[in-house]
């Protein structure tokens, strides 16, 4: 068995209407590779990733047998399409080419950005309504987390939970009392990276402190010596090569750790996620694949979860079908890039922030702008919330864009002064 040809598609996915509006301002329009392989004796394997991989990284696969990537640390994405061949030809789904079964069913978790208190109400409504327990976002200092909590809260039906997000921290917050106060809410569940991933006796400290498991992802060590200290509950392990993961799922198994694989992508990507996690001991920690988020997909399946958890494909290989007519409609639509906008923030003593946006500069700006130089310290705590102020031909807005331009940062009272 040899791959003879590997098409490479460039697709746009829209995001579902709801929530189109946040993620759009937060990252623009979506793009993926998918990648379809196949083998002279006419089987069919699929893989994603997010930009596609270098011509030469993909010419090493044509020629050569699936099974040469066994454990394959060159492509995560074309590694998925090696797998689901592998198992198409040995007649069992992937998981079995892992290891002996754990479990049948996988937690999956939903995925937001900060925004609104009001839109993180309705990100759970709706996650909750399609079967989700559990919601991560990344935090952001441009909207009060308590406020926010409270709102998710209101509307939370019981036992539906919250995962935080801090990114490594980079507020002026005391971590321990913040997390303190949070963890008392019922719809918390647990805190991801809240302080600097460098600051490994700090995240043992934090553990000893907080009722609520401190999980890491952001690690320094590779999650390999920093875990013999003790110094998660649990792990996330992302966008890794498959054997990598694979080392890292033995030594968090001896361990007895709880972990996740995090890869972000649609339903390829969350089918090879289940089946890795269907094989490793403790992959038992909920996972985030963000494919909740995009209201289209290139196979006829869904993995949908049913109370939090999603049914391991048991059909050969991922278990996948592409729809041709799917990819090709994903192929042709051309998404509106967002507009530079302006952040607009209002504190509650009157005072109004100004920064620029611009995704092609600014990245993971609302996530930590501590990131880039000459801002004001910043909390998560803090009294305020944000607008997102788009272009509406004002020339309030223009004059505004250029002082942004001159000066970084706007910074006045409610009335201008």
């Amino acid at each position: 068995m040899k791959i003879t040809d590997i098409e490479i598609h460039s697709i746009s996915i829209p995001y579902v209407d709801w929530i189109a509006y946040s993620l759009n301002h937060y990252y623009g329009p979506s793009r993926r590779t998918i990648y379809v392989a196949h083998t002279d004796n006419g089987l069919v394997g699929l893989g994603e990733s997010g930009a596609p991989e270098p011509r030469e990284t993909i010419d090493q696969y044509l020629g050569s047998n699936p099974y040469t990537w066994i454990g394959d640390e060159t492509s995560l994405g074309l590694g998925m399409a090696m797998y689901d061949l592998m198992g198409q030809a040995a007649g069992v789904p992937v998981y079995q080419l892992f290891g002996q079964q754990h479990r049948s069913w996988v937690p999956i978790g939903s995925w937001t950005v900060s925004t609104h208190p009001e839109r993180m109400a309705e990100a759970v409504t709706r996650y909750a309504a399609r079967g989700y327990t559990w919601m991560k976002y990344h935090l952001s200092p441009f909207e009060n987390v308590f406020d926010q909590t409270e709102a998710m809260q209101k509307v939370a039906p019981p036992g539906f939970k919250i995962h935080y997000d801090f990114t490594g921290g980079g507020t002026d917050d005391h971590m321990p009392e913040l997390l303190g106060k949070l963890a008392q809410y019922p719809i918390a569940g647990c805190f991801e990276d809240p302080i600097h991933e460098g600051d490994i006796q700090g995240s043992i400290e934090l553990r000893q402190r907080i009722p609520l498991p401190i999980v890491r992802h952001r690690a320094p060590l590779e999650a390999s010596y920093e875990v013999l200290m003790g110094a998660g509950d649990a792990y996330i392990r992302g966008h890794q090569k498959i054997g990598a993961i694979i080392r890292t799922a033995g030594l968090l198994a001896a361990g007895n750790i709880p972990f996740a694989i995090q890869n972000v992508g649609g339903t390829i990507t969350r089918a090879m996620t289940v089946h890795m996690k269907a094989a490793f001991p403790t992959a038992t920690l909920h996972s985030h694949s963000d494919a909740e988020t995009w209201s289209h997909d290139v196979v006829a399946e869904s993995l949908e979860p049913i109370n939090g958890l999603v049914r391991v494909p048991e059909k050969p290989g991922l278990g996948l079908t592409l729809d041709r007519e799917k990819l090709a409609y994903l192929k042709n639509i051309v998404l509106e890039p967002q507009q530079p906008w302006i952040i607009k923030s209002r504190f509650r003593n009157g005072t109004v922030m100004y920064h620029n946006f611009d995704q092609t500069k600014s990245g993971h700006f609302l996530v930590r702008p501590d990131w880039h130089r000459g801002l004001m310290p910043m909390s998560y705590a803090a009294p305020i919330e944000t607008e997102y102020w788009d272009d509406d031909g004002s020339p309030e807005f223009k004059t505004m864009q250029q002082r942004l331009t001159r000066e970084g940062m706007v910074l006045e009272r409610e009335n201008g002064h």
